[in-house]
This record gives C-alpha cells, structure tokens and sequence, in this order.
C-alpha cells in the first residue's frame, strides 16, 4: 500500500530566470528518461496545465516501485534537481501519490474506517 509515484509540481518560473527554468526543464527530462530507460522508475508523464488562477501549473508524475523511488527520492542527483528547481520555480514542490491498484487498497481503508 506504499506511495509508488512522485508528483513534482510547481507554480511558475520566478521572473528573470525563464531562461535556467527552461534549460533546467530539458536536464530533468533527460535524467527521468535515463531512469526509465535503466528501469529506475516504470514512466513518467509531464502535465501542463491551462491557465486557471491557480498555483499549481505543471508538473511530472513519476511511476515506480516503492523501493526504488524511495533509493530515488534520497539519491544526490535527485536532491541535486529539486534543489537547483527551488532556486528559479515559484511553488516547486514533490510528494508522494498513490496511483493505480494503490488507490483501491487506501480507498478499502478510509471506508473501513467511516461510521455506520
């Protein structure tokens, strides 16, 4: 029943550093597809959203096994690309999620725990 995705989102560029967000965005996509190609992690999609008011705009969802996105969520190359994210996205942020079989196997929980 443990997370097996990452969700990294975040808010905007911080004016005057589009230009080391966009490069940035191209190093990430690089490294998550050298994950997925050495079986690291099972996929990764990339999400735009339209515009909406919100603070979230876009962000990665990225699917594995537990283990192994645990090893990848404390690797330096890791901590090194949400570091370096912080620095020039407003709202840069990753979590855990909860997809797929995952999802029945909480929802079976919360139920179990709601009065009768």
């Amino acid at each position: 029943m443990r997370a097996n995705a990452i969700l990294f989102g975040w808010n905007r560029s911080i004016p005057g550093r589009e230009q080391q967000s966009a490069q940035h965005f191209q190093e990430f996509v690089q490294y998550l597809t050298g994950l997925e190609q050495r079986r690291d992690i099972t996929s990764f999609e990339t999400v735009f959203l339209d515009s909406h008011g919100g603070d979230l705009n876009g962000f990665v969802l990225i699917r594995g096994d537990p283990t192994k996105l645990d090893d990848l969520a404390g690797s330096t190359e890791w901590i090194t690309h949400m570091t370096r994210a912080v620095v020039h996205l407003e709202g840069a942020g990753a979590i855990r999620a909860a997809t797929g079989g995952v999802v029945m196997e909480r929802m079976q929980v919360w139920t179990k725990l709601l009065p009768s």
